[in-house]
């Protein structure tokens, strides 16, 4: 007789004070949570690789340097490596990595100042993608509230040479070349700090956060320091599908694992009104027909008193059936839906303010 094999389903946690994962083994009813992983250093981005378990985080800051940390059996041990993350002398000194993303023989991290990096030892060396710091608007470049930063990084799922990447106060770019040369893709993003009848431009949009669809790799979901967008084309254009939301404004949003009309957003309040949920009561916004209409989540979340905050990579969805959600909070709570977002749990509460979250499932 075989035996089944058992699953593991890890919820992989960036904090500013180290990495965390909380693990489930009994279908995603309770969890163990273990860490700080990292030395305690500030940790941005934390990725599981689906197809060998090895997990990722990058993380640093101007004191501790960059470096990317790396663990093949589930946090027991960790090694890291900052050997090639840096920029050519005269350039300035890079600050943290930001994010992280696999895409066959390579891993990808970004960075700040806003760059680009590659991996094919997985992550023991790293080189600079100079195409992407050599485009010619790169001097006219601007932080946003966060800083100059490469936050999201979204591989093609079947073209390897195709990424697009998002940058904050710059937007969207796409290589389709294996990053030796890229192309803004920003048209119809509005950017509401530019003068009237300039506020559609090539690039300078302050995109939060990226998602592309299952099934679909032309269908990209991206949320907006000035609205929630989606595109139909590989990022080429995009149209606004905010309507019927609470706000314009959030950071992170997460796509369905199968269904690419599924998308999960998490609206703030507002970028000057404080940046926590609105009306202080906990709610991701869900829309099961590409955005055309929302309805609000909220069952087992608080709804009085929430002043919380959640940051661009703080949520995630994963691959089981039906769908996990999850999210993390500047505040350091963390929450989970096994049901696709119609009831909620509280994972764990007191982390350190939560910078990201990733899935991980593993069959052993």
């Amino acid at each position: 007789m075989t035996k089944s094999k058992s699953r593991r389903v890890l919820i992989l946690i960036g904090t500013k004070k180290g990495a965390f994962i909380a693990e489930s083994v009994d279908g995603r009813q309770t969890w163990n949570l273990k860490g700080p992983f990292c030395a305690a250093w500030p940790i941005n981005h934390v990725y599981g690789d689906p197809a060998t378990g090895t997990i990722y985080a990058g993380g640093g800051n101007e004191w501790f340097g960059p470096a990317v940390w790396k663990t093949t059996d589930c946090g027991a041990t960790w090694t890291h490596s900052s050997a090639g993350l840096a920029y050519a002398e005269g350039e300035p000194p890079i600050k943290t990595v930001w994010s992280l993303a696999r895409a066959s023989d390579r891993l990808y991290a970004g960075v700040e100042p806003a760059g680009l990096f590659h991996s094919t030892d997985n992550g023991e060396t790293w080189t600079h993608l100079s195409g992407l710091r050599d485009h010619p608007t790169r001097k006219d470049w601007q932080a946003g509230g966060g800083g100059l930063t490469l936050h999201t990084i979204v591989p093609h799922p079947s073209d390897d040479r195709q990424v697009w990447v998002g940058m904050s106060a710059v937007g969207v770019f796409h290589t389709a070349d294996g990053g030796a040369t890229w192309t803004p893709r920003n048209k119809g993003v509005r950017n509401d700090y530019m003068p009237e009848g300039q506020q559609y431009p090539e690039f300078g949009q302050c995109v939060h956060n990226i998602a592309i669809a299952p099934g679909d790799p032309d269908r990209l979901y991206q949320q907006n320091h000035c609205g929630m967008y989606r595109s139909d084309d590989g990022g080429q254009s995009w149209r606004n599908i905010g309507a019927g939301l609470p706000s314009t404004f959030g950071f992170p949003v997460a796509a369905h694992p199968r269904d690419a009309e599924t998308v999960y957003l998490a609206p703030l309040n507002g970028d000057v009104l404080g940046r926590f949920m609105p009306d202080a009561q906990t709610a991701i916004w869900r829309s099961r027909d590409g955005g055309a209409t929302w309805a609000d989540l909220r069952q087992g979340l608080p709804q009085q008193n929430a002043y919380i905050g959640v940051l661009r990579q703080a949520m995630a969805t994963d691959q089981l059936e039906p769908a996990g959600v999850y999210f993390g909070t500047s505040g350091g709570q963390l929450f989970a839906s096994a049901d696709e977002g119609e009831t909620w749990s509280t994972v764990a509460q007191h982390l350190p303010s939560i910078t990201s979250i990733e899935t991980l499932v593993i069959d052993d």
